[in-house]
């Protein structure tokens, strides 16, 4: 499994911001996204194909979803998105391991 580098940036800013805003918020927001990641390694397929060729999970609790590819055997994670903004900013990241 792999970040895109603006992805992993996303990550980590998420993180903060919930951090910020109540002591333990970013811990959680970390553990959903972690726990996410690692059910699409296990079960890529599960979730359907999107136009433009990429897959998603949404979280749970946050309002946010993980948008990812799978490439030669390697997950790609293309972002850490917020739901209501900006849709589909990142779908140029797809090109990523090509």
């Amino acid at each position: 499994m792999r970040f895109v580098e603006e992805a992993q940036r996303e990550f980590l800013d998420a993180i903060s911001f919930y951090e910020e805003a109540r002591a333990g918020l970013g811990r959680r927001f970390k553990d959903e996204v972690d726990r996410s990641i690692f059910w699409i390694a296990d079960h890529p397929e599960l979730y359907h194909l999107r136009p433009g060729a990429y897959r998603r999970i949404n979280l749970r609790v946050f309002p946010y979803y993980v948008p990812y590819i799978v490439r030669e055997q390697t997950l790609w994670v293309l972002a850490v998105a917020h739901g209501s903004r900006k849709p589909l900013y990142w779908i140029s990241r797809r090109n990523v391991a090509e």
